[in-house]
């Protein structure tokens, strides 16, 4: 990042992550050290509007087509998040990401950057991207946990699932066509650390940010009265696809802990047959393949268990979060409205100072054709990306299962042949006896 900027650094410690520590885990809000500002004004509805942003029926959003065509070969911006460390200060423990960005655009100074980012910076750019674009989707991110009792130290399992969804994150909002070209995306993948801090600082005061705060809640309660058809249907439809997807990612988890349980109960399962054989010596071959059968099949089990774990379970997950992210999209949309309605209201038993209050309606009719616009865009841009993420990892669950189950049937069908005996043997046995 070009320019200098002021600040200091505390220093920390850093540390290698420990391999797999395990331990218990709870939601910790992280809003709690969070500071969210903002350049523009605030809206009512708790985004932000800048004086800049084109509103008119000919604005970006309107002019854009959200076709699926467009993230072909147009792609100009690529970033990797990897690298996780773990950081000791005298008042906290915290881990930080590598995030790499190599770049065409011209906007960008240099052609590729190296930071470092923290859970709570990343918590900083989603709320920026919905503040300046309140109906634009803004992908979602995990949830925080800790280790409860063990907050130097983090579950390795742990740290890499979140790796990959802040990875998502950030590729979501480089290939969207207007939130990649935020200011604030651009400070997060190029400023460095203390720069950030300072970047973050700037903004409107805390009185501020509680009235438009209050102006919201206002506009909520309010409600909206004549919302459009489509946009009644978008929210029945979010209604039903959370309830479903909901339901899917409880049941999935279910099911992998369940699994779990099964495979350490099927790891003490074929040892059991192994000191059986030792003392019965007329089932020493049948005992010791089965219990060899039980290993393999116990060794594909947590193949299958892992892949679930690292595939399925998260791909659930994370469009529970989208679901969420959705319906507060839509109350934002209501909320612009809804304020446009009351001004006109006031408009029609208002005797004085009408010129002024037609003016404020003709903006926020602006407001309301742009917030209706971007959401219809990126409606069916999400659509896109749900329907494509979950059939992938629907597609990859069913053949990790055939392979799965596949696996485990030979192995007991190669104990069966090895068990069979030929009509010879039989003989010379019913001979002998």
């Amino acid at each position: 990042m070009s320019g200098t900027i002021d600040g200091v650094v505390s220093p920390t410690q850093t540390i290698t992550i420990p391999a797999d520590i395990s331990g218990q885990m709870l939601d910790l809000d992280e809003d709690d050290d969070l500071e969210v500002f903002s350049k523009d004004a605030t809206l009512a509805d708790g985004s932000m509007f800048n004086a800049s942003m084109q509103t008119s029926p000919g604005s970006m959003v309107n002019q854009y087509k959200f076709e699926e065509d467009e993230e072909g070969d147009s792609k100009d911006i690529f970033i990797t998040v990897d690298n996780p460390e773990s950081h000791v200060t005298a008042i906290e423990t915290f881990i930080t990401y590598r995030v790499l960005t190599k770049t065409t655009r011209s906007e960008f100074d240099n052609s590729e950057y190296e930071v470092r980012r923290r859970y709570q910076d990343f918590l900083w750019l989603k709320g920026k991207l919905e503040e300046a674009h309140s109906t634009l989707i803004v992908h979602p991110l995990p949830e925080k946990f800790v280790v409860k009792g063990m907050v130097e130290r983090f579950n390795g399992d742990f740290i890499e699932t979140r790796r990959k969804a802040l990875h998502k994150f950030l590729n979501r909002i480089a290939d969207h066509p207007i939130l990649s070209c935020s200011d604030d995306f651009k400070v997060f993948l190029t400023a460095q650390a203390w720069e950030l801090t300072t970047y973050k600082k700037q903004g409107p005061g805390f009185l501020s940010r509680m009235g438009e705060t209050v102006r919201a809640v206002a506009n909520s309660v309010r409600g909206v009265k004549n919302r459009p058809e489509e946009f009644t249907a978008i929210q029945e439809y979010v209604e039903d696809f959370s309830n479903k997807i909901t339901s899917l990612d409880k049941v999935t988890q279910r099911i992998v802990k369940e699994q779990k349980e099964y495979l350490e109960e099927l790891k003490e399962y074929g040892p059991t047959y192994t000191l059986w054989s030792g003392s019965e010596e007329e089932l020493v071959e049948q005992l010791k393949g089965v219990a060899g059968c039980i290993e393999r099949c116990c060794k594909e089990t947590e193949e299958q268990v892992g892949h679930l774990s690292d595939t399925l379970v998260p791909a659930l997950h994370e469009y529970v979060l989208c679901a969420e992210t959705l319906k507060a999209v839509l109350r934002r949309r209501d909320n612009i409205q809804a304020e446009f309605e009351a001004k006109n209201e006031a408009l029609a038993t208002k005797k004085v100072d009408r010129d002024a209050l037609k003016e404020e309606i003709d903006k926020l009719e602006d407001r309301v054709e742009w917030a209706n616009n971007a959401l219809k865009g990126d409606w069916g841009r999400w659509q896109r990306s749900m329907r494509g993420d979950l059939k992938s990892a629907f597609l990859s669950t069913a053949e990790k299962n055939v392979d799965y189950y596949e696996k485990c049937l030979a192995v007991w069908e190669t104990f069966l042949l090895s068990q069979r005996t030929e009509p010879s043997e039989e003989t010379d046995r019913d001979d002998t006896s």
